[in-house]
């Protein structure tokens, strides 16, 4: 058994159980709680209830923003990344909101002028955030993992197969200037594409475009979220 409840997950996103990875994510976080025999408990956040996220995610030991983009407020949800980030909150974020990750990033540290995601807003001149060359709507594929990153650390292996469910991913253009911004690239394709990032001078700040929670689906436990809860 476990005792009440100490740390709180705020799981940022518009929950609709049709989504896959929404009927994922709290099975994963069950069977990383047992796995880490964390005190942990989460609770959905929609993003149209987002206004100040000092107030609104105070009680939030760590910070999930789910898949599930376009969200009915991305100013909200780039918000609640920022203050994950300045207040080194653990931060995870999958599918939408990895890319959302890397959109508040690329604004907000890297100082990329009108950086925007192109689901949004397509007709935008600066889009960090643009449609994939091929869709990975419900397709899978081998994932390789950077040595002495927290991706790798997690996985304990070089390479997974994950799964996917997107069609927008990182402008190849914009990932020098990340990196100098102090942004690490930490998990690729097979053709070399971005597939995951970190913060390695945050005490939990990770993002994948792959949905690492379906695994939760077979039962299995996902790494990178087992890795989260243990950072709470």
């Amino acid at each position: 058994m476990f005792r009440m409840a100490s740390k709180l997950v705020g799981l940022i996103g518009d929950y609709s159980p049709e989504k896959v990875a929404h009927r994922a994510i709290p099975r994963a976080l069950e069977l990383a709680r047992t796995a880490t025999r964390r005190d942990i408990a989460w609770r959905w956040i929609e993003t149209s209830d987002l206004r100040d996220p000092s107030s609104d995610l105070a009680e939030c030991a760590g910070v999930w923003v789910a898949p599930g983009s376009p969200y009915k407020n991305t100013e909200g949800v780039l918000d609640s990344i920022r203050w994950a980030r300045e207040q080194k909150r653990p931060f995870l974020g999958t599918c939408g909101g990895f890319q959302h990750a890397l959109l508040e990033f690329g604004r907000n540290v890297a100082r990329i002028s009108g950086a925007e995601h192109g689901e949004t807003a397509p007709d935008a001149e600066t889009l960090l955030i643009t449609r994939l060359s091929c869709s990975l709507v419900e397709k899978a594929g081998n994932v390789r993992f950077v040595p002495g990153s927290r991706l790798r650390a997690a996985y304990g292996m070089d390479e997974a197969t994950e799964g996917y469910h997107c069609n927008f991913g990182l402008n190849p253009a914009f990932q020098q200037s990340l990196e100098r911004a102090g942004m690490r690239f930490t998990a690729f394709d097979a053709e070399g594409a971005v597939r995951g990032a970190e913060l390695p001078d945050h005490p939990f700040f990770v993002g994948t475009l792959f949905q690492p929670e379906r695994a939760a689906l077979r039962n299995e436990t996902p790494p990178i979220v087992k890795a989260f809860v243990d950072a709470l």
